[in-house]
């Protein structure tokens, strides 16, 4: 079964699902294989393997070390054409259908496509909104885009629908790497009522209770990054309150 086809039923059931993200600048080979350790005993569902820049090439050595040692999916999560790698399981291929950037729309699809179709990546089209998350977050400031208000749910629900409408197998709503705050459940709740596709929620999830309301809210899929890059042991308390442990 495919990554998505096992995502959707599973969404479809009530099981919420666990992704770690993980950015290959932001980490090193030890700390992979004590993050890769921890999620492997908790039961983590994905690892998301991506950043907004690409500072070192340690992409290829991580997805390596997690195939080898690890039989949760690695899925790439790319924030620009260098992160690109046919080792992974999959890739979420997205649309910052949020923006009005034509480049992040379809310009970096179109170049990355002839290496995407030699692949044998399972390919996942993404819906991708970059939701406020009370700052200026790396990947606002490198998309050029600005952020949907997280007091205006209207627009995050009409700007799911049109994905959905467009083909989108997921949508992805992140308040962004080191965002203040998460994405509101109260948005999330009015969006996943108006969709009938999985849907993804990060940025700004610091703590198992964050992650919870989320989950409460609508959320298919919680990704986080920043709090367990500063404490990998998050990673079991996370899975368990996302699980409904």
């Amino acid at each position: 079964m495919t990554i998505y086809r096992q995502l959707q039923r599973e969404a479809n059931a009530g099981k919420k699902k666990f992704a770690l993200l993980i950015d290959p600048d932001k980490n090193n080979l030890p700390g992979i294989k004590k993050m890769t350790e921890l999620a492997n005993a908790a039961g983590t569902d994905y690892f998301f393997m991506g950043g907004s820049l690409l500072l070192n090439d340690h992409l290829p050595e991580f997805i390596a070390y997690i195939r080898g040692h690890s039989n949760i999916p690695v899925i790439l999560f790319p924030g620009n054409n260098l992160q690109l790698n046919d080792k992974a399981n999959g890739i979420l291929l997205l649309s910052l259908i949020s923006g009005r950037n034509p480049e992040l729309l379809i310009g970096r699809h179109v170049i990355s496509a002839p290496f995407l179709k030699k692949s044998k990546l399972e390919i996942i089209p993404t819906g991708y909104l970059l939701i406020d998350g009370g700052n200026t977050t790396t990947v606002a400031y490198m998309s050029n885009t600005t952020p949907i208000p997280a007091n205006k749910s209207e627009i995050a629900v009409c700007t799911a629908m049109a994905g959905e409408m467009l083909g989108m197998k997921l949508i992805y709503m992140d308040a962004g790497s080191g965002a203040r705050q998460p994405v509101p459940p109260a948005m999330i709740e009015h969006v996943k009522s108006q969709i009938r596709l999985p849907l993804i929620i990060g940025g700004g999830i610091t703590t198992p209770e964050m992650a919870w309301a989320a989950v409460q809210a609508g959320a298919d899929v919680i990704v986080v990054g920043n709090a367990i890059e500063n404490d990998p042991l998050l990673i079991t308390r996370m899975t368990k309150a996302i699980h409904g442990g």
